[in-house]
């Protein structure tokens, strides 16, 4: 106990002794020395009582209570009570403060903040930014739907999703539609969402130039090319035998740039598309022609294995996915040590989809390189890859395809032990082979 309380408690209980012992003394002369002594008693604890009933009626009423300075109990209650309220209004001063102050960063960011209600997907709070990007007016949308507000947006569906929602729209502004909005959905409580909108106009503008970019200088690098691996065709090394080094690299280096322009086309293409055509894919003679691609690359070299009870067969381009396919399991037997194994695999999920996985027993990839395996140009080992005659953009282009078939590309691998690369298609793409009819011819290599 404090020592300022300690001494408050000790007066107030000498007040106590003293006037309990002059009523003891009074009633002694008037000759009821009991009586007396419970009168004052009484008349002690309804003060006492008075006292408690007056603060708590302060306090109920929420006012300021000042130490009354009598140096007693009670004016140490009060002390402490008054500390306690001058300590709540500091905290109480600093919140607000803290609060104007996000609310002055949030109305300052350049993209769009708004709060809504999870369920009712109503508007509880939004910046200044949401009123040009979202078009937003304050007071009229405070508490209004933000999916009936929004309307041209696909929002309702999406936010109905919740934290099974994707994590980011890409939408067209319904302020402008020539302005591209990312939105994204950010758990804010458990009765409240934080949407942000940003606008990426500028960003998407120049992927496009980017991809434009590349596609332009990839076709016009075709004929150049074209011409220079002629004319190395033409020359004949007998005749300047010491040049046959120098023109079978001369050679390899030419088909090198070629495939590079080849896949690079390949990867603007799929960027520009939007989907697919549903066309029936026969996983028999698919995996027909990967076998015997997987058999011409690794020269006996290798173990393939095919295993098919599926016995299912997939929706979506014929060409795309031979070529997805075919850079999985071209991409196992280049990173395979001879005498090393590749299997491909055909199975059912639990969810009633697909998976096509091609396993192989090479050197595996490091964990800290699996995050970035598909992006374009990224290499684990240069000088393996160019030993092997890869561009680097083979795995890019097996997202892309994949991503096109609402599939999607998961990797496991261990150093020493091995890849296995699993293509994953949901049911939507399933079909079952005996349903099918005729089935297509397998796919050749151009």
């Amino acid at each position: 106990m404090p020592p300022q309380t300690r001494s408050a408690w000790t007066r107030t209980l000498g007040q106590l002794a003293i006037v309990l012992a002059v009523a003891l003394l009074v009633g002694f002369a008037l000759g009821h020395p009991w009586p007396a002594l419970a009168i004052a008693a009484l008349g002690m604890s309804a003060w006492h009582g008075w006292k408690l009933h007056g603060l708590l009626l302060r306090l109920a009423a929420r006012q300021r209570v000042a130490p009354t300075g009598d140096g007693g109990v009670w004016n140490e209650l009060d002390r402490l009570v008054h500390r306690g309220q001058e300590d709540m209004r500091g905290r109480n001063r600093r919140l607000v403060e803290m609060l104007r102050a996000y609310s002055a960063a949030a109305a300052a960011l350049p993209d769009a903040v708004v709060v809504l209600e999870r369920n009712s997907q109503r508007v509880r709070w939004f910046n200044d930014a949401a009123t040009g990007l979202l078009g937003l007016r304050y007071p009229d949308d405070i508490e209004a739907s933000l999916g009936e507000r929004l309307q041209p947006l696909p929002l309702s569906h999406w936010l109905a999703g919740g934290r099974r929602a994707e994590p980011i729209l890409d939408a067209a502004s319904p302020v402008d539609p020539a302005v591209r909005l990312s939105l994204r959905l950010i758990p804010y409580s458990d009765a409240l969402w934080l949407l942000v909108a940003r606008d990426v106009s500028k960003l998407t503008r120049l992927e496009q130039m980017r991809q434009d970019f590349v596609a332009n200088v990839s076709h016009e690098l075709r004929t150049p090319l074209t011409v220079v691996h002629g004319y190395l065709d033409m020359l004949d090394p007998e005749d300047q035998p010491e040049w046959a080094p120098i023109l079978d690299e001369m050679r390899r280096q030419s088909l090198r740039m070629t495939q590079l322009v080849e896949d690079l086309l390949t990867l603007s293409r799929l960027e520009a598309q939007d989907g697919v055509a549903d066309e029936h894919v026969a996983m028999d003679s698919m995996l027909v022609t990967l076998r015997r691609e997987a058999e011409a690359l690794s020269q006996r070299r290798h173990e393939i294995r095919v295993d098919d009870d599926a016995g299912i067969d997939l929706l979506g381009s014929t060409r795309e996915l031979h070529s997805a396919f075919s850079n999985l399991v071209a991409n196992a037997v280049r990173y395979t040590p001879a005498g090393g194994h590749v299997a491909i695999v055909l199975a059912r999920s639990e969810d009633g989809g697909a998976t096509l996985s091609v396993r192989d027993s090479g050197y595996g990839i490091p964990a800290a390189h699996l995050p970035r395996i598909t992006e374009r140009f990224y290499r684990v080992s240069t000088s393996r890859s160019r030993e092997s005659g890869g561009t680097g953009l083979g795995l890019s282009i097996v997202k892309h395809i994949l991503h096109l078939h609402q599939a999607r590309l998961d990797i496991e691998s261990e150093v020493g032990r091995g890849s296995v690369f699993t293509c994953r298609f949901g049911p939507g793409r399933v079909i079952a082979r005996d349903r099918a009819g005729a089935a297509p011819s397998p796919v050749e290599q151009p």
